[in-house]
């Protein structure tokens, strides 16, 4: 079975002797559950694995009598699994609790927790658990993970993406896209995102994410939005639903790159998809007719760029823009405490890029690479050959 690199980051640390708790987070789907399984095989200390997900055992108590099970190892240490962690009600005070309590013994007992909810695990992180945890990201399968376990040509990844589980559906798009909209699109919306009560109109924040997916790699104002969905509301509701969409890694907004904070913040949004399937999914094309226009494969390529730096952003801590001033457009800006670089893409359509020109200009500092070039292939830019910063 195919071995993602968060099974050896995972082994790593419960090698280590007992520091923090290990959380892994990531989109639905993705594989986290199998890759701590895989951990745990490599690993020569016994474990309890269990998770909250049946009905009527999502309760503290259980939470208390599990991890007290754990505790029971006879070896010298021991680790607990505990998957679904966010559907027990106020868990990041029951762990906080009893993580405290076997630090105060010193007890060896190592935790991993585990959900299908990035919202809610991040928003128990933050009320309780500070400064005794790690994050272990666990992103959409990348086109050379694809390419390895499922055999997946360039063309089959800017449609399909990562969702290990959908590999097995590509020869069958009607297949493939029912299992994108039960298994992963209406769940990660109606189970994550509307759980949150800031959510009052869920039928607007799913239009806009199946408008914003669609519309990926371009730019749309809020007004032209609420415009498109016919529906009572304002700019600040759609900015919010929007902020919410990209924490549950589904749809994010691009913002224009500046030396400005305000003007970044008063800029439209990009649109980018955080996996390339979400676009083709919310666009209800076949592959053939996406495939051979050259203006939609241009913003296949260009997503299949955004979504691979929004994953390696949040593994390696840059931050990502998009630039046009006066005309000149950059497809993506990342920079990384003083580091910057200007990134265009080529592929599927022609295209001025001399933008790249006049960013360096105006930022003499800036690298610059163009994705499509004699020097810089899509495929290899996807496959990790090319540095991001100097």
């Amino acid at each position: 079975m195919y071995q993602r690199v968060l099974v050896s980051q995972l082994v790593g640390r419960l090698n280590e002797p007992r520091r923090f708790i290990q959380i892994v987070i990531g989109p639905r789907q993705t594989g986290k559950t199998t890759a701590v399984l895989q951990a745990l095989e490599k690993v020569n200390i016994p474990s309890h694995f269990v998770s909250a997900d049946e009905p009527g055992l999502a309760q503290t108590e259980w939470l208390r009598n599990e991890w007290e099970q754990a505790r029971g190892f006879k070896a010298a240490e021991g680790i607990l699994v505990i998957d679904e962690i966010q559907k027990i009600p106020n868990w990041s005070s029951v762990v906080k609790l009893l993580w405290d309590e076997d630090t105060r013994v010193s007890l060896p007992l190592k935790v991993i927790l585990m959900g299908s909810s990035p919202l809610l695990l991040q928003k128990g992180l933050a009320e309780s658990l500070m400064g005794r945890f790690e994050v272990l990201y666990c992103p959409h399968w990348s086109y050379g993970e694809c390419k390895e376990a499922f055999g997946y040509t360039l063309d089959d990844f800017l449609f399909f993406g990562g969702y290990p589980g959908a590999a097995a559906l590509i020869k069958d798009e009607n297949r493939w896209a029912r299992y994108m909209g039960a298994s992963i699109v209406e769940p990660t919306i109606s189970q994550d995102v509307l759980m949150m009560e800031e959510v009052r109109k869920p039928a607007l924040l799913r239009s806009l994410f199946m408008l914003g997916a669609g519309y990926s790699a371009q730019e749309l104002s809020f007004t032209k939005i609420l415009g498109q969905l016919q529906d009572v509301g304002n700019t600040v509701t759609l900015a919010h639903y929007l902020d919410l969409l990209g924490k549950a890694n589904m749809l994010t907004g691009l913002q224009n790159y500046s030396g400005s904070q305000i003007r970044r913040r008063k800029s439209a949004p990009r649109f980018m998809v955080y996996d390339t399937s979400l676009m083709t999914y919310a666009h209800g094309a076949n592959r053939q007719r996406l495939l051979e226009s050259a203006s939609d494969k241009g913003r296949l390529a260009e997503s299949a760029v955004g979504a691979y730096l929004l994953a390696r952003s949040k593994e390696e801590g840059f931050d990502l823009f998009w630039w046009r001033e006066r005309g000149h457009e950059v497809d993506f800006v990342i920079k990384k405490g003083a580091q910057l670089t200007a990134i265009e893409v080529k592929s599927g359509k022609i295209k001025n890029v001399g933008g790249s020109l006049i960013f360096k200009r105006q930022y003499p500092e800036a690298r610059s690479l163009v994705i499509g070039s004699a020097h810089l292939g899509l495929e290899d830019f996807l496959l990790g050959k090319r540095p991001l910063f100097l």
